[in-house]
């Protein structure tokens, strides 16, 4: 289980090694990651690295409807790093050409100069829906707000990501201290367990687990997760500079494709209700009843530039990426509020 209490130390050094596995990686492969292979009939392969919680729907979605094979792709779709902000190395390699992560996990990369793009949206938080995600309590408890954090141990799926932002950011928006907190790792399935044995005090959940949860009689929900922040990034889709420039049309057409997979998962949640009972650990009948997530490519930079002050705040950033570090020329981007 690992533990954190100088996040910006953690994220500074799990950077430095980042950089470094890519730099002896890339080496070994010979460096190249632009070039694009193709199957027996003609396709452009491509290999896209999925999270291991959520968000990843769409891209099976594009799979099963024929979207990437109407697009001339054939794609390969993997689980990646539990911290997704770990499936850098993969793309900057070669080993795959696209990867999902979150705001934070793209700008670990970013403010170490990664030369990785944001290429499509997947899921931003919105008061359109019900939150996917939050702070879990024992309901007979000391906590009852963000404040009530410090001094307490929190459980997330990742340390210094955008999970651990969140929290940090609603401690201080509710008038507490987030340097006070005390943040442990642990598997995304464990994190409901750990708090209802009080192993933590609180953890923060998230997706179909989160949903779950909410069910348990013996646990309070805590605020509305990153719907307290709408528009911030909840999942998103990254490259590298490299197999952009080299592949433009392969990539825009993966993203087309993956576009019209999200309108179609917002029009039938069975389909997304259907993904989740082959690649969750969730009873079927569970996932019957539970709404499901609003899916969005958009990619609102006026809240990620929010964002990427606060992290740097909270020294769970070294500095700020600009603005043109970040997002591919094609990328979906609007500056709305």
């Amino acid at each position: 289980m690992e533990t954190s209490r100088n996040p910006r130390r953690r994220t500074i050094l799990a950077a430095t090694a980042l950089a470094a596995t890519v730099s002896l990686t890339a080496t070994a492969c010979g460096g190249d990651a632009s070039g694009t292979a193709t199957s027996a009939d003609g396709r452009a392969k491509v290999t896209v690295l999925r999270s291991n919680g959520a968000i990843f729907e769409p891209l099976y979605i594009a799979q099963q409807q024929g979207y990437f094979t109407d697009a001339g792709l054939d794609v390969t779709i993997k689980a990646g790093a539990q911290d997704t902000s770990q499936n850098a190395p993969s793309v900057l390699n070669g080993e795959a050409q696209f990867a999902m992560t979150d705001s934070s996990g793209f700008l670990k990369g970013a403010a170490q100069d990664m030369p990785i793009r944001i290429v499509s949206g997947l899921q931003s938080a919105t008061t359109k829906t019900d939150p996917t995600d939050g702070l879990l309590v024992k309901k007979s408890g000391p906590i009852t707000s963000f404040a009530d954090l410090e001094g307490k141990t929190v459980g997330l799926s990742a340390l210094g990501g955008t999970i651990q932002f969140i929290v940090e950011y609603l401690v201080q928006k509710d008038g507490g201290d987030p340097t006070k907190v005390k943040f442990v790792a642990l598997p995304t399935t464990s994190l409901t367990d750990a708090v209802a044995s009080g192993k933590t005090d609180a953890v923060y959940s998230f997706g179909a687990f989160f949903a779950a949860a909410r069910t348990n009689d013996k646990l309070n929900v805590i605020g509305k997760g990153m719907n307290e922040l709408p528009g911030m990034i909840q999942g998103l889709l990254f490259s590298t500079q490299k197999y952009l420039s080299s592949n433009g049309p392969t990539a825009k057409k993966f993203i087309e494709a993956v576009a019209k997979a999200i309108t179609y998962a917002n029009e039938h949640p069975d389909a997304v209700r259907a993904i989740d009972k082959k690649y969750t650990q969730l009873p079927a009948d569970f996932i019957d009843k539970q709404a499901t997530a609003y899916y969005d490519t958009k990619l609102n930079t006026t809240v990620m530039r929010n964002v990427i002050t606060k992290m740097t705040e909270f020294k769970l950033l070294d500095k700020e990426p600009k603005d043109d570090a970040l997002y591919w020329d094609q990328a979906p981007t609007s500056g709305g509020e």
